[in-house]
């Protein structure tokens, strides 16, 4: 998302030219070609001339200092203008229930929006960031397939779901749901409700009934961000509708423009509280609006992509993992290991886009998710004695890892010829790390 933006944005700022203070004869064209690439974007006309507007005004009359060059500054101007069109800060969930009652989380939507989806995968965040007892429900009474996902994506995260087949009335099923919560001590209840092709009477009818009559703590508007503009449009309807509290953005690794992305929060004026990307459950982000204004102009999010490391890392086989590199034991089970766990950080580009300088180099590379999967096949046709002791492997046995996995005998010495690099650079680092605590320990070496 954002690539085309991203490197118009870059392309119009590399334009400006001048030294000393920024002028409006040299930002003029700069500024013209921002507006031009946010309305390319799909961003409404009115917001991006407000918005270039803004930017000139802080630009013009700027003192560029020595050791920074006005595009630059420019870019600095803009990513805080970014940050404040998109809300300047992120806004928590509410989860508070009122006294002996859970907090109650109403999702609504257009029907494809992926909805149902994103209640599983909120019902994840909860549990284990939160670390919350959530009860999902199913309240979609005309669309019989959503029940169904969301029984089977509850079971994929060992959540209960409260489903009623033969009930056709979603505010008796939210209440049955709501009255069991109270009952088994559950904390949070999820209410996932049914969408519509488009908006219609009936549709905003129905939602605004739950809405007044079960009155939750969240109520959470979940939009696609491929639909561009008109995500824009539905939003307000059905803010006109319920006065809902938040936005959620799905659908955020799709070949989409990102205008809704960047207008929504200003026409609704509600904050975007999650941003989702693909079809796994644990791919859900709390939106911040200066690490997206970041990403949009090309600076990568490291804030975000450490945090997605720190919620794989187990401290225990971190330090099993430490000792064992610290003795040159490292072996192809300690390498599956790693890849699982970046595997589950999620969608490999978008991680690789996160690092500052990163994206722009890769945005024409087509990085699959599948990139790992020829070297899981070979470790996992290994046998446990080659996993942990490599150097057993010899001609005969690659032949087999090679049948085994699918792979020619060309790709697995390849792949072995790696890992032993690898190793050797390990070894040759604890060497260094070896030699630096010894020097310490001499008169010279201490600082």
């Amino acid at each position: 998302m954002f690539a085309n933006l991203q490197e118009r944005l870059d392309k119009a700022i590399k334009t400006l030219k001048g030294e000393g203070r920024i002028t409006e004869v040299n930002v003029s064209s700069t500024i013209k070609e921002i507006r031009k690439a946010l309305i390319d974007a799909d961003v409404n006309y009115k917001i991006a001339k407000d918005f270039t507007d803004r930017v000139k005004e802080k630009a013009i009359g700027q003192a560029v200092l020595t050791s920074v060059s006005p595009g630059q500054l420019l870019t600095k101007i803009v990513m805080d203008e970014l940050t404040e069109l998109m809300g300047s800060s992120s806004i928590d969930i509410n989860l508070k229930g009122s006294p002996g009652n859970p907090a109650i989380i109403l999702i609504a939507g257009l029907q494809g929006s992926g909805k149902t989806t994103f209640s599983a995968k909120l019902a994840n965040f909860l549990k284990t960031k939160r670390s919350k007892s959530v009860l999902l429900t199913a309240a979609d009474v005309y669309r019989p397939a959503a029940m169904e996902q969301l029984r089977v994506l509850g079971e994929s995260i060992g959540t209960e779901v409260f489903i009623e087949q033969d009930n056709k009335n979603p505010l008796d099923i939210a209440n049955k749901a709501i009255a069991r919560a109270k009952a088994h001590g559950y904390e949070v209840v999820i209410i996932d409700t049914a969408g519509r092709i488009a908006i219609d009477e009936e549709m905003m009818n129905e939602i605004k009934a739950l809405k007044s009559n079960l009155n939750p703590s969240e109520s959470l508007f979940v939009v696609d961000s491929m639909t561009g503009q008109d995500a824009v449009n539905t939003a307000k309807a059905f803010n006109d509708a319920i006065d809902f509290d938040g936005v959620v953005l799905t659908k955020l690794d799709g070949d989409t423009r990102g205008g809704a992305a960047l207008t929504i929060r200003s026409v609704v004026n509600k904050p975007i509280k999650f941003v989702s990307m693909g079809e796994k459950v644990d791919t859900l982000d709390v939106f911040y609006p200066d690490r997206m204004a970041q990403r949009i102009l090309g600076m990568g999010d490291i804030v975000s992509l450490v945090e997605r490391a720190q919620a794989q890392y187990d401290e225990k086989e971190a330090a099993k993992l430490n000792e064992k590199l610290r003795k040159n034991q490292f072996d192809f089970q300690d390498f599956l290991t790693q890849l699982n766990q970046i595997k589950k950080m999620g969608n490999l580009k978008d991680l690789l886009g996160m690092i500052p300088g990163v994206g722009k180099a890769i945005k024409d590379i087509d990085i699959s998710d599948d990139a790992f999967k020829k070297i899981e096949a070979m470790i996992l046709s290994m046998t446990q004695e080659e996993r942990s002791n490599p150097d057993v492997i010899d001609g005969r046995r690659r032949q087999r890892i090679a049948a085994g996995s699918g792979n020619s005998i060309q790709e697995v010495n390849q792949f072995m010829k790696q890992f032993e690099e690898m190793r050797k650079m390990i070894k040759s680092m604890n060497k260094m790390q070896g030699a630096g605590r010894m020097m310490g320990g001499l008169p010279f070496g201490k600082r």
